[in-house]
């Protein structure tokens, strides 16, 4: 008898502990489950604020201006349109698609896509000297978009610290592309904007050295958000440019030269089409997308 108690006894203890193996292997299933799940959710919040803050038209928190690249600091500016430029029923929306900081590896695609569409754009480039970029700047000529400057360098520690240098860099640039393709341009954008909190240089002379080159400066109306770091999708550079154009008579375009904006082209040209918008170069009728104006 007081064996089988022994044996009874062994087994309730196997069972209690095999219980107990089982209770915390379950306890730490459900919580690594919980984990994943919160960290999918967080991750899934991330980008949709992301998302939103590129939609939005205005001064992006979401990262400090330190820790922003060039690009992304184009994609916080504020922007402010005329009201004059309103959307009314019966207008014909202009819409200008505008890609900066080429020539790039992305460049010729963005030709090639363009050109089976029939559209043209215009190119805001910072300046290169080799052979592959030279043909580039003369491609976009003589297909027949707009190229315009953004400045030699996109330094804007060098680009802004005097009128001097800022004025020492539109000559460069204007010069190179006068060089390569024998268009005396005139179009400028200013790296950041107009409204760019980066030069040391009040932005009335900057302008002013403009205005005595000659030179016309376009800001946007429309970011395509495309300069995010996070993750941004197709979907989201076509809702954000296709939610925006309905606004106005004319839509100046802000583009990247990035991975997504190849692969959204097409599909965000024929979106337009099918919107029945008129895609457009900038030409010197074209209304001026101005941040900041200086009287």
């Amino acid at each position: 008898m007081g064996l089988e108690r022994q044996r009874a006894k062994r087994k309730r203890v196997a069972r209690m502990k095999k219980m107990i193996v089982t209770t915390i292997i379950a306890f730490m299933l459900i919580t690594l489950c919980v984990l994943t799940f919160l960290c999918i959710e967080v991750i899934s919040l991330q980008k949709q604020v992301d998302v939103l803050s590129a939609k939005v038209n205005g001064v992006t928190d979401v990262y400090t201006e330190a820790a922003m690249s060039d690009e992304e600091i184009e994609d916080s500016i504020y922007v402010v349109d005329n009201s004059e430029n309103f959307a009314e029923t019966g207008d014909i929306p202009l819409v200008y698609l505008t890609f900066d900081d080429g020539p790039s590896e992305n460049t010729e695609q963005i030709l090639d896509i363009l050109d089976d569409y029939n559209v043209k754009a215009t190119f805001f480039v910072n300046g290169k000297e080799d052979e592959a970029s030279a043909n580039t700047y003369r491609r976009i000529v003589d297909e027949g978009h707009t190229i315009g400057m953004h400045g030699y360098i996109h330094d804007y520690s060098t680009l802004y610290q005097s009128t001097e240098s800022f004025s020492s860099d539109y000559d460069r640039i204007h010069q190179l592309i006068l060089d390569t393709t024998g268009v005396d341009t005139h179009f400028y954008r200013f790296p950041g904007g107009s409204s760019n909190t980066f030069h040391t240089t009040s932005m009335s002379d900057l302008i002013g050295v403009l205005n005595d080159k000659g030179a016309v400066y376009y800001d946007w109306n429309v970011q395509a958000g495309d300069a995010t770091i996070s993750a941004f999708t197709e979907d989201d550079l076509i809702d954000n440019v296709m939610n925006n154009v309905v606004q106005y008579k004319t839509s100046v375009v802000l583009l990247h030269e990035k991975d997504v904006t190849v692969e959204s082209l097409p599909r965000l040209i024929e979106s337009l089409q099918q919107a029945g918008v008129m895609i457009l170069p900038i030409t010197d009728d074209t209304y001026v997308i101005h941040h900041v104006n200086v009287k």
